[in-house]
């Protein structure tokens, strides 16, 4: 290694800063782009701030498959950077691509530019997002876990600092005053952060170079199987866009979304069957199964923040705090997207060191436990949003803004139950020689639960006030029931994963 990488951030490796800053500014390119999504997408055409007028069903189908398609061409991702190019390099020409997409999105065009541009923000994300988790691992090699883990969590906050701030920025700009100046400003905010990452990548010194080991005739086989994969897509797009093949975008992302569950259980039982699995392999197997349901059922209702609950803040959240700012008197509907990474920052701590506590007394739950808690904690706030949706129909006016930000709060925690444990279990109980293919399935799982909760939201989100209490209880039942199963059954998968404590 040279010099600088060996300087240190924090006590930390200097690279970490550098991608610390690359982070925040891709999380706030990500979640600025999204608090405006739906509400743009809604917006009707004849207003002062016009949108495209699209139904709200219509919408969240959009929705979906935008963040469903994200967390699936992580896949790809990854494997362009560990076969062809680096995680350096990949970040780099992601964050790019992610500029350019927003930038797209910003032209004051029609839908197909604007579809484009979120097109070109998948591919970029799914590039950046993988591989730049991936280099800060690399900075740690040969280090303890405890820093490692350190790391880790400042890296972390980079995240959510980046999502805390985007909503009242980007989101404020495009809601009061211009959609597209919001979708502007989240491709400059992607574009500072890549031209940071420019200016101080030496300060990651060899971590995320290009790959070693492969031959020339490999990369070649490589370009060409990314490049006829290109092809495939680009020819699918196009004959669905002009309508060649009749798919409507509602059911397009129902096709999506019954794609993946089925891609997911026909290779679990692909490595049941055919991958020379011991019994203890196949156990654990199992169980990442069991986990791969689970993510999928809770970001499914975790994610309906974007689309039910971002229309919910619209319609029916009393927004008058700060709202002789604006020229309507409310605060935009925006703000609430902070909500979820406020929390995050606030609780995180405390839930890493609770589960310190409950380990050094043996209490500490399972990995299955803690699954069933998240989803019974969004059944909960589910619940809460059921009340408030009551409220609205018995006064016909709107709530005060403590209902989302408690159902927001709870939904929070189940992520700090859920999240963290998720891809360390995956890890831990996969077959080695499955272990990056079983990684895989934990962002199916997301790219699952991402596609589900645009439909329902679309759903939910159209539905009228009237209907939205019985809409809110079914989902609480669902996620709420699924998890006291699972915290029910957990003993018996402790087994599976050959924890009889």
């Amino acid at each position: 290694m040279n010099d600088s990488s060996n300087k240190t951030f924090l006590g930390h490796p200097r690279g970490l800063a550098t991608l610390f800053m690359t982070e925040f500014f891709e999380r706030f390119t990500y979640y600025g782009m999204r608090a405006l999504l739906v509400l743009f997408l809604v917006a009707a055409t004849t207003d002062a701030n016009p949108g495209f007028g699209v139904d709200r069903e219509t919408a969240g189908a959009i929705y979906g498959l935008y963040t469903g398609a994200v967390f699936l061409f992580s896949l790809p991702g990854g494997w362009i950077a560990d076969r062809l190019i680096g995680q350096r390099r990949a970040v780099y020409w992601g964050g790019l691509i992610i500029a350019l997409g927003n930038f797209l999105l910003a032209v004051p065009a029609g839908p197909s530019v604007f579809y484009l541009g979120l097109a070109v923000i998948v591919i970029g994300v799914g590039l950046l997002k993988p591989n730049i988790s991936a280099i800060v691992g690399a900075l740690y090699e040969g280090q303890p876990g405890a820093r490692r883990d350190a790391g880790f969590s400042i890296f972390y906050m980079g995240i959510n600092l980046g999502a805390l701030l985007a909503p009242f920025v980007a989101g404020t700009i495009g809601e009061s005053w211009n959609w597209r100046a919001g979708f502007f400003c989240a491709g400059a905010a992607m574009l500072i952060g890549v031209l940071q990452y420019r200016l101080t990548e030496h300060y990651l010194g060899n971590a995320g170079l290009a790959p070693q080991g492969v031959t020339d005739a490999e990369r070649s086989k490589g370009w060409r199987n990314v490049a006829l994969g290109a092809v495939v897509v680009a020819v699918l797009a196009v004959l669905l866009y002009t309508g060649t093949i009749p798919v409507g975008i509602t059911a397009l992302a129902q096709l999506f979304a019954s794609g993946m569950v089925a891609l997911g259980f026909l290779f679990f039982i692909y490595v049941f069957v055919f991958g020379g699995l011991n019994s203890d392999e196949k156990k654990r197997v199992a169980l990442i199964g069991v986990f791969f349901l689970c993510a999928a059922l809770f970001w499914a209702g975790f994610e309906q923040a974007a689309t039910t609950f971002n229309l919910f803040a619209q319609d029916y959240t009393d927004r008058s705090w700060l709202g002789h700012l604006f020229d309507d008197n409310e605060h935009p509907a925006a703000w609430y997207q902070s909500a979820n990474p406020i929390f995050v920052v606030i609780f995180a701590p405390f839930f890493a060191w609770l589960w310190v506590e409950l380990g050094k007394r043996n209490l500490d739950p399972s990995s299955p436990a803690k699954f069933g808690l998240a989803l019974v904690l969004v059944g909960i706030g589910f619940l809460v949003m059921m009340w408030a949706a009551q409220l609205v129909v018995s006064t016909g006016g709107k709530v005060a803004p403590t209902w989302l930000l408690l159902t927001y709060m709870l939904h929070t925690f189940g992520e700090l139950c859920l999240s963290p444990v998720g891809l360390s279990n995956v890890t831990k109980l996969a077959p080695k020689r499955y272990v990056g293919q079983m990684m895989g399935t934990w962002f199916l799982g997301a790219a699952v639960g991402n596609a589900l909760a645009g439909l329902i939201g679309g759903h939910v989100g159209g539905a009228a006030a009237a209907e939205m209490p019985s809409q809110f209880l079914q989902m609480c039942f669902i996620a709420g029931g699924a998890g006291l199963v699972l915290i029910l059954a957990s003993p018996m998968l402790r087994k599976l994963a050959g924890d009889e404590k």
